[in-house]
C-alpha cells in the first residue's frame, strides 16, 4: 500500500483533475493526470465504481492491487503529480500480476509520468 500522503483527499482535488488532466485509456482502466507544482511528491487514486463490481470486497481488492503496483514504481513517477485511475472492467482483479504490472507501466509512460529507467 502506498504511503498516506500519496493518496488524494477529498472530491474536489479528483474534480480538477477530471476538468484539467489528459487521458490516457486503456483496455481495463483509464489514467488520468496533471502536472501539481503545489506539491513536492505525486498523489494517486484508484476509483472503482459500483458498476465494476457490486462487492466492496472485490472493489478494494482491486484498489489495493494498483496501489501497490504504483508503490512498487514510486521511485520512476516523475515529478509531482496528480493521478487518477479509473477502472472500468472487472478483470482487473483475476489479472496474473506480470500482466498487470505491464499494463500500468504501459499506461503511465503513455502518459509520460513515467521516466525511461524501465
Amino acid at each position: 500500500m502506498i504511503n498516506r500522503s500519496h493518496r488524494f483527499h477529498g472530491y474536489g482535488s479528483l474534480r480538477y483533475v477530471y476538468t484539467h488532466g489528459q487521458t490516457t485509456r486503456g483496455p481495463l482502466f483509464s489514467v488520468k493526470s496533471i502536472h501539481n507544482p503545489k506539491r513536492d511528491n505525486y498523489r494517486v487514486a484508484v476509483v472503482v465504481s459500483r458498476k465494476v463490481n457490486k462487492s466492496a470486497v472485490a472493489r478494494n481488492r482491486i484498489r489495493r492491487r494498483l496501489y501497490e503496483i504504483i508503490r512498487e514504481l514510486e521511485n520512476d513517477i516523475i515529478g509531482p503529480q496528480d493521478i487518477v485511475f479509473s477502472v472500468f472492467h472487472d478483470s482487473v482483479s483475476e489479472e496474473p500480476p506480470q500482466a498487470l504490472t505491464r499494463l500500468v507501466k504501459k499506461q503511465l509512460r503513455q502518459a509520460g509520468i513515467l521516466g525511461k529507467r524501465l
